[in-house]
């Protein structure tokens, strides 16, 4: 079985400005850290860039020196989210190289559970920035983080990990059966964490047997 792949989006968050100093790295991530605890205290309306910089202990223009608006930082904590949540699928499969395709499904959706249940931010904001309010800038450069569509995003990084793990080919059919699994499991794990914070586990029994009698025949 080759390796499973470190696969890596194909859009990146936009940034005023890329960190090029490890000092400068550390400060955006500290920067992400605070945004997403805030994101569980007040929410994504009432969370401010003012308030990420106190919290993560650094100057607000630390925070525009990479960000625009909140909108582009909560963006981009979105970008990390997937990464981290890919990285976590991959180390998964990688352990576990004999998985057929209903433990490979299992793999995809107990990751996906599991930082909905631990991970600060992510019951709020997983993969994407939620709807704009009124009046509220999208982003610092129109058609960027405006523009994306997070669960093709998913489907992408999903696509590529069962592929690789599976020995098939991440064709035109695998990638429609994915994002119809992955738009109907978003759906049903938000109403999951909606009935239980912890995740309703009648619920996510079903969305199990869902995902296991749509995607598997597609994976054999």
């Amino acid at each position: 079985m080759d390796p499973v792949p470190q696969t890596r989006p194909r859009t990146q968050p936009a940034l005023r400005r890329a960190p090029v100093q490890q000092r400068s790295a550390e400060r955006l991530a500290r920067i992400l850290d605070a945004c997403a605890v805030l994101l569980d205290e007040t929410g994504y309306e009432q969370l401010s860039t003012r308030a990420v910089a106190a919290r993560a202990g650094v100057p607000i223009g630390s925070v525009y020196r990479f960000f625009g608006n909140k909108r582009a930082m909560v963006a981009a904590l979105a970008h990390r989210n997937l990464d981290r949540y890919a990285e976590r699928v991959s180390d998964r499969l990688a352990d576990a190289p004999i998985l057929d395709a209903h433990g490979a499904i299992d793999s995809v959706l107990d990751e996906f559970i599991e930082m909905k249940r631990t991970v600060p931010g992510f019951a709020l904001v997983d993969f994407g920035v939620p709807a704009a309010a009124p009046g509220e800038a999208a982003a610092d450069a129109p058609g960027e983080a405006a523009a994306e569509d997070p669960n093709r995003l998913v489907v992408e990084r999903i696509c590529a990990l069962l592929a690789t793990h599976l020995g098939r080919s991440a064709d035109e059919d695998l990638h429609r059966k994915v994002l119809v699994g992955v738009e109907t499991a978003d759906a049903l794990v938000r109403l999951a964490f909606r009935a239980d914070p912890a995740g309703d586990p009648a619920l996510v029994a079903e969305t199990r047997c869902l995902l296991h009698a749509y995607l598997a025949p597609s994976l054999s």
